[in-house]
């Protein structure tokens, strides 16, 4: 009753459609970067990303090519590979790539349809980089001149838009459109008469744009030779000539002949021919003999890669005159490939407690040719414990249909035979041998107690370092070991995050560049597990060493070098050779042979007078000074590790040569002009000139001035003693007495009998004494008094005013 019950289960199962009838469609640009993602094909074929892992979820596609790959953990299908549409799809106007997403227990499809989608990735190419055309002299304007169009690799607005003549002139205009049949065609336009006698030649470019965003564009040059009359252009029997050939047709085979006429005679009337082939094809596969027009191959062809080629022919008489033609060359198919068998999935060893209908393997097949030749039947061997059967379109399922007893056969050796319907037929064989599994009684094991491991310093991210190997004396799942890093104890802080183990092969990764100076050990434990239920391991010490590299430059402590003025050191002229000038220190934080610093003189006012100790630094004189000897000397010190390759820092400093340490004052006011060089002096003279100007400009301006004042001044006013108070105190201001020159001037009224005055401001206080005793500026005119001065006037209270008893109380000796 049970087996019954388990039957009825099955067949019910079988009977289930596999697939939704409907694919799920998306869509991707081409180029797109791997790792792109399309769209969460779980959430549309209505999975929870838990089902992904749990049933095995994996793509397949008819040709066996991965695309595209399944992110397990989330649902979202990424992009696998670059995608490039024109390698995928041709010139078709529609690329579309279609691919199942299956899962296992129980076995569902989804069938899933991307269509890439076009950018404009390929500029428009001609198929010669020149052109040469020769027309007579008296064609007629409005005569048309073929030219073979360029091809672009891109389709729809991508493709080539327009064509267009650089730089323009009067004789040519370019034509472009589409006829019959959707031929496209490219001509030049005669728009006015040619005068060889004017003009025996014409260049310019023929530019093809693109309607991409932004556009591309290709360039062919046009040059035209302006021949005398021939008034016929070769005339082809058919606008399109259509062949076809066997693909496993035999090199120097004939596809088929061209003919074109010739209304001229002689000359005029020869005609040769010429082959160009499309952008993309290959141009060896075929030749042309220029005299019968016959279209031969080169090499054969092969119809999987091309099913037909598209040629051009030109025709070109005597006289320059030429005409083109369309060759169509249709590949036969032959049945010269065998059918494909591509496993999808393949489960061994299998459980001896598997129960029947557990699918073994999941493969898909195809054949490359077409028709008869391509229809495919597979079959199994004779078996009792598995069968073979269809599962979706060409995919097939090897799945046992009894129980397996591991202790009566411990391995099956099963053979597939896909078979073509071709004549005669080609066959393929595919042999999958399935182990059956025992029970996880085995824990990993290293093969070292403990694994030291080097890097180097400032490596790149993501190298690999070394690997760890484990094996389990188990077979099947129980003996797949995985790889990670593992806390040395249960309550520690998770490993090193700049390792990684991988978890398939154990290679150990380092992920982000180490510094030597800052870490010099690290120490992780790895653990090794194995996948049976429930699963064992073990762990292993990985010791990773940083190996020091030279990417630290020597630096120089002595003397310093962060831009302030260099300070010099003192040399006296009686000094012998030997005499120690300085000593350049320097360090460097690199460890090893890399740390080993030499020091070389590499440039010095005198290179002979100066040497510099190799390991020491020791700035030395290597001879004894001589009076011809420069009195300032500048030397710069190279400082270089011993790395490879080698580092190096410079030192810049400089000496006098002194007779006596009493004069080292002069060296350095010289040091001051030699450093400034002549721009100073330059810069000087200019700013010497201009002050000078201004000075004389101010001096008139104030004599001006003042000479207009004087004649405001009322007659009533008297000046006592002008002559000795500015006497007075132009000596006081010449002793020293004030810190300024100063202008004084007294205003008294006629019969004033007191002493008042007041002083003003300075005018001028960088004019000299002397220039200053009857001077007044602008700016006093206010505090000078219209009236008689009183003793008002002369308050303490107003600020700038003197009363009589500080007068009296001022001492101008």
């Amino acid at each position: 009753m049970a087996i019954a019950r388990q039957v009825l289960c099955l067949s019910a199962f079988l009977s289930l459609p596999h697939a939704r009838s409907e694919p799920i469609r998306y869509s991707v640009a081409e180029e797109a970067e791997s790792g792109s993602v399309v769209a969460n094909v779980a959430e549309d074929a209505g999975l929870a990303p838990a089902q992904l892992a749990d049933r095995r979820a994996r793509l397949a596609s008819e040709d066996g090519r991965q695309h595209f790959r399944l992110d397990r953990g989330t649902g979202r299908l990424v992009v696998a590979e670059r995608l490039d549409r024109e390698e995928l799809c041709g010139q078709s106007g529609a690329c579309t790539l279609s691919f199942e997403l299956l899962l296992a227990n129980p076995l569902q499809f989804f069938r899933v349809e991307v269509a890439v989608e076009d950018i404009n990735d390929h500029s428009p190419v001609f198929p010669e980089e020149r052109v040469a055309f020769t027309i007579p002299e008296r064609s007629d304007p409005g005569s048309r001149f073929p030219l073979e169009g360029a091809r672009d690799l891109d389709v729809g607005s991508n493709s080539i838009q327009a064509y267009s003549i650089a730089p323009e002139n009067d004789y040519f205009s370019v034509s472009f459109g589409t006829r019959s049949k959707s031929t496209k065609y490219v001509e030049l336009v005669l728009e006015k008469a040619l005068d060889r006698e004017e003009q025996a030649e014409v260049d310019f470019s023929l530019i093809a744009v693109d309607g991409g965003s932004p556009p591309r564009s290709g360039t062919t040059q046009i040059h035209i030779v302006v021949l005398d009359v021939n008034d016929n252009a070769p005339v082809f029997t058919q606008e399109l000539y259509v062949g076809q050939v066997l693909e496993n047709a035999p090199e120097g085979s004939v596809v088929l002949s061209v003919v074109a006429t010739d209304g001229d005679v002689g000359v005029n009337g020869d005609i040769s021919y010429q082959l160009s082939q499309a952008v993309g094809q290959s141009h060896s596969a075929f030749t042309i003999d220029p005299t019968s027009g016959e279209i031969k191959l080169t090499k054969p062809l092969d119809f999987e890669a091309a099913e037909n080629h598209e040629l051009s022919v030109r025709a070109t008489d005597g006289g320059g005159l030429s005409a083109i033609c369309k060759v169509l060359v249709e590949v036969v198919d032959v049945n010269d490939n065998a059918p494909e068998l591509t496993v999808s999935s393949f489960n061994s060893p299998l459980p001896e407690n598997a129960l029947p209908g557990t699918v073994v393997a999941l493969f898909t097949v195809r054949d490359r040719d077409a028709g008869a030749n391509g229809k495919i039947s597979c079959a199994l061997e004779d078996q009792l414990s598995f069968s073979l059967r269809p599962a979706y379109k060409n995919y097939y399922e090897l799945a046992t249909v009894s129980a397996l007893d591991r202790e009566e056969t411990a391995r099956y050796i099963l053979t597939v035979t896909a078979a073509d319907a071709g004549s005669p037929p080609l066959t393929t064989t595919q042999t999958f041998t399935v182990d059956i599994s025992d029970v996880n009684d085995n824990a990993p094991v290293f093969n070292q107690t403990s694994y030291t491991m080097y890097v180097r310093e400032n490596n790149v991210p993501t190298v690999l370092v070394g690997a760890v190997s484990a094996s389990d004396a188990d077979v099947g799942p129980n003996a797949k070991v995985t790889y990670f890093l593992a806390p040395a104890r249960p309550t520690e802080q998770p490993p090193c995050s700049c390792i990684s183990v991988n978890a398939e092969n154990g290679h150990v990764f380092v992920l982000r560049p180490l510094d030597y100076e800052q870490v010099r050990q690290i120490e992780v434990l790895v653990s090794a597990s194995d996948a049976g239920s429930p699963p064992l391991s073990a762990n292993v010490t990985v010791r990773l060493v940083v190996v020091d590299e030279n990417d630290n430059a020597p630096l120089v402590l002595h003397p310093a070098q962060d831009g302030s003025p260099l300070s010099s050191e003192l040399v006296p002229m009686s000094a012998e050779a030997g005499y120690l000038i300085t000593k350049v220190v320097a360090v460097d934080t690199d460890s090893g042979q890399n740390s080993w610093l030499s020091y070389h003189l590499l440039r010095a006012t005198d290179p002979g007078l100066f040497a510099v100790g190799a390991q020491s630094g020791e700035v030395r004189l290597r001879r004894p000074v001589t009076e011809r000897d420069a009195v300032k000397q500048k030397l710069v010190v190279l400082v270089r590790d011993n790395g490879r390759p080698p580092l190096s820092s410079t030192a810049a400093l400089s000496a006098l040569l002194l007779r006596d340490f009493s004069d080292v004052r002069l060296p350095h006011s010289s040091l001051a002009t030699e450093d400034e060089g002549g721009s100073l002096t330059t810069y000087l003279i200019i700013s010497l000139v201009f002050v000078s100007l201004l000075f004389l400009a101010s001096v008139a301006a104030f004599v001006a001035h003042k000479a207009c004042k004087r004649k405001e001044l009322k007659g009533g006013h008297v000046l006592y003693g002008a002559g000795n108070m500015q006497s007075g105190l132009a000596d006081a201001a010449a002793a020293g007495t004030l810190p300024h020159a100063y202008c004084y001037e007294i205003s008294l009224t006629t019969g004033s009998g007191n002493s008042e005055f007041k002083f003003l401001k300075p005018i001028l206080p960088s004019l000299p004494p002397q220039h200053c005793a009857t001077g007044r500026g602008t700016d006093d005119e206010q505090d000078f008094p219209r009236g008689p001065v009183t003793t008002e006037d002369m308050a303490p209270d107003k600020p700038g005013m003197l009363s009589a008893e500080q007068f009296n109380g001022l001492s101008f000796n």
